[in-house]
């Protein structure tokens, strides 16, 4: 029987590369949420700058979903992190132990020990990760233990600020990690709202503006989670792990920030992927052009070809080269003198697509495909034509795909689903009411419906920040392309296309 992952283990076998000083370390740090993307991001980073002696800092971290802490408790909170991909053409598969995190709290059972953490004059950092619900202003009153993440950092404040008698640098560097766009901004307006709700004094208030620095973030590392063939790994590793988690090799922690903010995050200095700006934006914009504009643009495509993973389409040939085409002759070249790593972060994108550890379902990609392609490709085949005076045809492509993809072929209970040959596929889009419209103005295949449908579609206003109808031969090539794929077939139209370019 093989033994658990705990600390007693990892002493008597120093090759898993965790050393007793590690568990000496200073908290340093608070952390909301228990969940993959933080343990294999930001406890990561942590963890690496501990190992090369450069933070030695450890995490209080609170546990704000239900279920107790046992199996952290068990492990002493030490669990493996698995980072199994391809970086720059080459396989990685390292296995790393993470001894970051000191404790895991359990917020409503555990809140006067998470209150009282904040006493530590060392722990002057507060990250979370609560989604994108959790940075939402709820109007409730912070004593007892509140429900909201507001709410209870708001608590946290106001303890530190009471314990510490408002004095000056006892704030914390506070960073949000959930996916919204000025995360750290949004949620400082929360909390004084929250503040000023709950009554609480101006010298309060002042204090939060001036010592504290709400700075918003960008994370981007895909963490799956727990691996299905766990059991082989566990005995190739020589202990059981319960919160063993698999990640890609590629990360990106961007964070808005001066000196001050690089000085408490110490552990930025051992992993470049962690930047500290202060200005993010074109991190923020090369992630939504490249990265997601590339999904949103050719998810329809491949779907339609018959596949339905994305690794599947860069083992596909002509789904790879489109994917390529798109991703580093159309869109790179329109972030030019606005992105300066956009090359190196487009190479990097084209490797995480074709990580054979990530199965990432076509279909989950084309959820709200239409708001999707308004955000993050109708200003890219814009700002291409106005740059190249010609057309993005890889693009004109994935969007007449997109509109294919997007015709309901029956209606159940207020649900519409499109088919892929003779399977039905259900249509995720709150748009999809009108391009079923649309798609019932047309009875046939003809070129001439389809071109009037199409000018229709690129023109309506509340689809597009933008008129693509007035973009010149936009409607035409995208016609021809539907026309086709309607008249042949999605994947031969594609084999076909792909002959003449």
């Amino acid at each position: 029987m093989l033994p658990i992952l705990n600390k007693a283990h990892v002493l008597k076998h120093p090759e898993l590369g965790v050393s007793e000083s590690y568990f000496n370390y200073p908290e340093k740090i608070l952390q909301f949420g228990t969940g993959v993307l933080l343990r294999g991001l930001v406890d990561y980073l942590v963890d690496k700058a501990n190992k090369k002696g450069v933070y030695q800092g450890r995490i209080v971290v609170v546990k704000s979903t239900g279920g107790d802490t046992q199996e952290f408790n068990q492990q002493d909170n030490l669990y493996t992190t698995n980072i199994k991909g391809i970086s720059q053409g080459e396989l990685v598969n390292d296995v790393l132990i993470n001894a970051s995190v000191s404790r895991v709290l359990q917020s409503n059972a555990d809140w006067r020990k998470v209150l009282e953490a904040i006493h530590q004059p060392t722990l002057q950092t507060i990250i979370s990760n609560t989604t994108e619900v959790g940075i939402q202003y709820v109007e409730e009153k912070i004593d007892g233990v509140p429900a909201s993440f507001p709410g209870k950092l708001l608590a946290v404040l106001w303890e530190r600020f009471q314990y510490f008698k408002g004095a000056s640098h006892t704030g914390f560097v506070i960073v949000p990690t959930e996916l919204v766009v000025n995360n750290g901004q949004l949620l400082k307006e929360i909390v004084l709202k929250l503040a000023n709700y709950n009554e609480l004094p101006q010298t309060f208030l002042q204090w939060v503006e001036k010592e504290n620095h709400f700075c918003s973030s960008l994370v981007d590392r895909i963490v799956p989670g727990k691996p299905k063939e766990l059991a082989t790994l566990e005995e190739k590793a020589g202990y059981t792990d319960g919160l063993w988690i698999d990640a890609e090799p590629y990360l990106l922690w961007a964070i808005e920030g001066g000196v001050h903010v690089k000085e408490i995050l110490g552990f930025h200095q051992t992993d470049t992927r962690m930047l500290i700006a202060p200005d993010i934006t074109p991190f923020r914009e090369q992630k939504l052009r490249i990265l997601n504009g590339s999904h949103t643009i050719s998810v329809p495509l491949g779907y339609l070809s018959g596949l339905n993973t994305v690794v599947e389409c860069m083992e596909d040939a002509y789904m790879r080269s489109f994917f390529r085409t798109v991703v580093i002759e159309e869109i790179l070249p329109t972030l030019k003198g606005i992105c300066p790593q956009a090359p190196e972060f487009a190479e990097d994108v084209l490797d995480r697509f074709a990580n054979p550890n990530i199965a990432h379902k076509l279909l989950s990609i084309t959820f709200q495909e239409s708001m999707k392609m308004n955000a993050r490709n109708v200003r890219t085949i814009i700002r291409y034509y106005e740059q190249q005076q010609a057309l993005p045809a890889s693009m004109c492509l994935g969007f007449a795909a997109m509109l294919l993809f997007l015709r309901p072929k029956k209606q159940e209970n207020g649900q519409y689903f499109g088919q892929r040959g003779t399977e039905y596929y259900t249509i995720t889009d709150d748009n999809i009411a009108i391009f079923a419209a649309y798609w019932a103005s047309i009875t046939g295949k003809g070129s001439a419906a389809v071109t009037e449908m199409v000018h229709a579609v690129s023109a309506d206003k509340r689809l597009w920040e933008a008129d693509l109808s007035q973009v010149p031969g936009f409607v035409d090539a995208v016609s021809a392309h539907l026309t086709g794929m309607l008249q042949e077939g999605v994947k031969a139209y594609a084999d076909s296309y792909s002959k003449v370019l």
